[in-house]
């Protein structure tokens, strides 16, 4: 008997347009929008590849006029704050982004407050005034130069302030989606193999958790395991140089993006806040260097205490498609879904939290923070020891 086919919704998304050359097209997307844009980037990376050069002349010839922000390490609210402040007065008429995820956050919250006469403060979930944020914000283009995050297809604006008492909250409304995504996968031709390796183990993670997510749906189970199936076969020819390993994992990345933003995501990114947050850890190394363990203790727990959890089968088939085994049973290819993962973390040697001072008193804190919005749909409930133990295995 099949189960049954439940209702769901699905939030807005981006218009998307993926494929090499791509970028191309953005002075004629933005033209549309008006002739004054602010175009928010890395402080260093696209700027020194020839593709800068060749947008500044397409921009030129399009008679935009910009001006630009630089982003050098994910956003605070003072960084978005002072940005608007300063741009206001020009009256910009769009927002483009070409970067990383911390890129297309800071540019994402500077469209949704330019127009209004608030402060990231006002909105931040959880540590904000809770003032309702109700737009316009201006049109927003985005353009991943790394494959990881898939913040071109989400609502939410992730703001940081570090520290002990440091926070990681979104800054969160469907008026944030980009107008259009250009996804171009020679943009990570560029990109460090290290960083590619920490965010791409990043896209993996939000697919394989909006894939078990206790909100999953038909639509994002179909999507996230094409992304997966994706990784699996263009992830490590990606980080040889491959360019159809581009285009693999930007699909995937993108993917990561879409189902994230309509399911949840699980204990990994319930703890990445946190962690982000309170010590100088890269989102993408929190991903990797935590998917394999989590994944076990979920399956290990489940079989303890839900055996009848769907996401123990989903892991299953999730393992025989990695391992491209379909003969395995279930236990077994939950078993191997754990032991690739774990072997994928030491072969990209992704760093353990102990590097970023991490250490066993900081555990309770760490834990006590993690019980927001993505712990929340992780496919069961996990206590304070196992989420200690989580961190514990990875110090």
């Amino acid at each position: 008997m099949t189960e049954p086919f439940t209702a769901f919704d699905i939030a807005r998304l981006p218009r998307i347009r993926f494929g090499n050359g791509r970028i191309a097209e953005l002075p004629e997307i933005a033209a549309g929008f008006g002739h004054r844009l602010v175009l928010v980037t890395g402080a260093r990376s696209f700027v020194a590849t020839e593709h800068w050069g060749k947008l500044s002349a397409g921009l030129r010839e399009a008679a935009i006029e910009w001006r630009q922000v630089k982003v050098d390490d994910e956003p605070s609210p003072a960084l978005v704050d002072q940005a608007v402040a300063e741009l206001r007065p020009w009256r910009p008429q769009a927002v483009a982004a070409i970067g990383g995820g911390s890129v297309l956050d800071a540019a994402k919250a500077i469209a949704g407050l330019l127009p209004v006469e608030t402060q990231v403060l006002d909105h931040l979930e959880g540590v904000g005034r809770g003032i309702p944020y109700r737009g316009p914000a201006l049109p927003f283009i985005a353009v991943p130069t790394t494959a990881g995050t898939g913040s071109e297809a989400t609502k939410n604006a992730v703001l940081s302030e570090r520290g002990s008492q440091g926070y990681k909250k979104s800054f969160r409304h469907d008026d944030l989606v980009a107008q259009i995504a250009l996804i171009d996968p020679s943009l990570l031709e560029s990109c460090p193999r290290r960083l590619m390796a920490a965010q791409g183990m990043d896209a993996l993670t939000q697919l394989l958790e909006s894939y078990v997510s206790s909100r999953a749906n038909p639509m994002t189970e179909a999507l996230a395991w094409s992304g997966m199936e994706a990784f699996r076969d263009g992830f490590f020819a990606a980080l040889g140089g491959d360019a159809n390993g581009h285009a693999r994992i930007a699909y995937g990345s993108l993917i990561s993006g879409i189902c994230l933003a309509q399911t949840g995501l699980g204990s990994v990114h319930g703890l990445a806040s946190p962690l982000g947050a309170q010590f100088p850890i890269p989102h993408g190394v929190v991903c990797g260097t935590l998917l394999a363990e989590a994944t076990d203790i979920n399956i290990q727990v489940m079989r303890r205490r839900e055996p009848e959890n769907r996401a123990l089968a989903k892991y299953a088939r999730v393992g025989r498609m990695l391992l491209e085994d379909a003969s395995l049973a279930d236990a077994a290819a939950c078993d191997a879904l754990i032991a690739r993962l774990r072997e994928w973390v030491e072969r990209l040697e992704i760093d353990r939290l102990g590097r970023y001072g991490m250490g066993e008193s900081d555990i309770p804190r760490v834990v006590a923070d993690s019980r927001g919005g993505s712990m929340k749909t992780n496919p069961l409930v996990l206590d304070d020891d196992e989420l200690a133990q989580l961190l514990r295995r990875r110090l």
